[in-house]
């Protein structure tokens, strides 16, 4: 070996590796000191100094899952025909909402519109976003009545908000140098943001909306607790009936059912995001639809008991 090589070669123990400065030192202890004093906080208020309890009354717990034991399927036409209302409400929401927040998106988007858009637009999304979809319910139950329509209403708003910052945030995360090149064309600002923002974003668009329908499944089951439709207010009535054993099937109902579009929502981010599985989302597409038609015709060969 050259003397020159003898030179170049160091041991691994005479390498220092730079540690963190000491001002980040601080900040990582102030950090975790905030996080520890809300723990503490908040442990009280929270009950949290209960939590033995669930272990000693485990028994009473287990008295009110044994109700839950025998599902009564007795109703299971008017149940799964008002699942199927649920379900269709999700599907309008999502829709809607996936409409209306691209340019609600794109308006809260830092590195797009100026400070004087983006900042109250953004302030209007939290509002969306922070109002539960009940509380929609119950304003749009009062405009429009009981049924369906406040319940597809009351999720598309409250979608709106959450799509909207999720929409934002993938696009000021953005590689700005597309848009630059797109800019020095001379083309328009809209064409900068169709051409030049939206491809990189779109495939992340996606994803988030398959998230939100599958949400807004689980969501609109609760919705007719308000009037606002679907197998909501059935669930209600049951367990406030103390009929515990029509409410296991509702539930049993709700479990397939949202499990069901996790699948569907999983297997179409596979070929949309990644490109795969192309014949296993074909394989269940068409087995969804099969259910879904079969139980139509179902409902329609008999009145509801």
């Amino acid at each position: 070996m050259s003397t020159a090589a003898a030179h170049l070669e160091t041991r691994l123990e005479d390498v220092s590796v730079p540690g963190r400065t000491r001002k980040e030192q601080v900040f990582d202890w102030l950090l975790w000191g905030a996080f520890l004093v809300m723990l503490v906080w908040s442990f009280v208020p929270s009950d949290m100094h209960r939590f033995g309890e669930i272990f000693t009354g485990g028994g009473n717990m287990a008295m009110l899952l044994g109700d839950f034991l025998e599902p009564n399927f007795r109703y299971w036409r008017t149940y799964l025909d008002l699942m199927l209302e649920t379900v269709q409400m999700a599907v309008w929401g999502s829709f809607l909402s996936v409409v209306l927040a691209v340019p609600f998106g794109l308006l809260s988007s830092a590195n797009l519109a100026p400070t004087w858009v983006h900042f109250p637009v953004r302030r209007l999304m939290d509002a969306f976003r922070a109002i539960n979809e009940l509380v929609f319910a119950l304003i749009f139950v009062a405009a429009v009545g009981l049924g369906p329509l406040a319940g597809v209403l009351a999720l598309t708003i409250h979608t709106i908000g959450t799509l909207a910052k999720l929409f934002s945030e993938a696009v000021e995360a953005i590689d700005p140098r597309p848009v630059e090149g797109i800019r020095a064309t001379g083309s328009s600002r809209f064409q900068e943001v169709v051409y030049g923002v939206i491809p990189q974003v779109l495939p992340l668009w996606i994803s988030f909306s398959l998230y939100r329908f599958e949400a807004n499944v689980r969501s609109a089951t609760v919705l007719g607790i308000v009037g606002a439709g679907g197998i909501g207010m059935s669930l209600s009535e049951a367990l406030r009936g103390f009929d515990y054993a029509a409410g296991a099937s509702i539930l049993m109902i709700i479990l397939v059912t949202v499990s069901l579009f996790d699948i569907f929502g999983a297997r179409l981010r596979k070929v949309v995001i990644d490109g795969e599985e192309h014949v296993k989302f074909v394989v269940f597409l068409a087995f969804l639809t099969a259910i879904i038609i079969g139980i139509e015709i179902v409902l329609r060969m008999g009145p509801s008991v």
